[in-house]
């Protein structure tokens, strides 16, 4: 019988776009988190997956609480996003967060709607609805008008089509929970890696003033894991080796990365050590060959590297190089 390997898994080349709708005074920690999460996928993948347009109700220039400007497009009469987020401000009643037709525009076209702190509070307000998350504060203030329902306190809600969130630092949650969705668990963490991001929680987590959640991925072996490869990416350790570390089956660790990544152990690896090389190519001016020796694969990078992204490390430096001179 001939050996037979597995293929490479392939990757999704096509491109998701987000329209952020900001109302004036909105968070500017909110609007940071979701744009550098977008942002830095863009730069760990070899095709970049997404792209963004900054948006309010009437366009042109939007000031942030901070006093920070952002200048914006107005909202189309036919949207054409796949995801739709409103940034909130520091006032549930702020007149441009009453985005009900806006809602309705975007989630009939196919759109997911976010909705961030006081945009969701407006809304939970408006629906009368007690199954929607805000931030904390937004939830007081809720019951202080004497709303007749209690606001969820985990950090995001999905309720088909409309997603409602706390906001804040839990932005970043948030938006790695959709770029997962397009990209490879290993690149999502990259991304969360860079921003030094240590927890990623998942929408049912609660706020922390609630109680945190004591691991990255809820499970503490997996963490364990995933803490090894990191610290062993130049010389990857065998599979078997992590287990007899971890005093786990090998059985059961490919069910754990299987149910958090929908993917084997050694898959996770390799991933994760090509999303570094990635990196690495796309900032660095090392040579491929110390690319490929720095990321644990001393022979056959190049190829590697095609199978998964779809082009050679040296196609990927030409493009970077065109892009830079245009």
């Amino acid at each position: 019988m001939p050996n037979r390997t597995k293929p490479e898994p392939q990757q999704d080349h096509s491109q998701h776009h987000f329209d952020i709708l900001v109302a004036p005074g909105f968070v500017l920690l909110e609007l940071a988190a979701l744009v550098e999460v977008l942002r830095l996928a863009n730069r760990v993948c070899a095709h970049p997956p997404f792209t963004f347009t900054y948006r309010s109700r009437t366009g042109g220039p939007v000031e942030s609480s901070s006093n920070a400007t952002v200048q914006t497009e107005p909202v189309p009469a036919q949207p054409n996003a796949n995801y739709l987020f409103v940034i909130g401000n520091s006032d549930p009643d702020q007149p441009q967060l009453s985005l009900g037709r806006i809602v309705s525009d975007y989630t009939f076209r196919g759109a997911q709607v976010f909705l961030l702190a006081e945009a969701a509070s407006r809304y939970i307000d408006e629906k009368g609805a007690d199954h929607l998350a805000t931030h904390w504060e937004n939830a007081s203030f809720l019951r202080e008008r004497g709303a007749g329902f209690e606001a969820k306190l985990s950090i995001a809600t999905e309720q088909g089509s409309v997603v409602t969130c706390a906001g804040m630092e839990a932005t970043t949650d948030v938006a790695l929970a959709v770029i997962g969705r397009h990209i490879s668990g290993a690149a999502k963490m990259t991304v969360a890696d860079i921003m030094l991001h240590e927890n990623i929680r998942d929408f049912s987590s609660m706020q922390p003033f609630s109680g945190l959640r004591t691991t990255a991925t809820g499970d503490e072996k997996l963490d364990q894991c995933i803490k090894l490869m990191q610290a062993n990416i130049e010389e990857p350790l065998p599979i078997n080796q992590i287990v007899d570390l971890l005093q786990v089956s090998n059985r059961s660790l490919e069910r754990k990365f299987r149910a958090t990544f929908g993917t084997t152990p050694n898959g996770f690896y390799r991933e994760m050590r090509l999303a570094k090389a990635n990196n690495l190519l796309l900032n660095t001016t090392m040579s491929v060959r110390e690319i490929g020796l720095v990321c644990g694969f001393p022979n056959g990078f190049s190829s590697v590297y095609k199978r998964f992204f779809g082009m050679t490390p040296f196609v990927l430096r030409r493009k970077k190089r065109r892009a830079e001179y245009r």
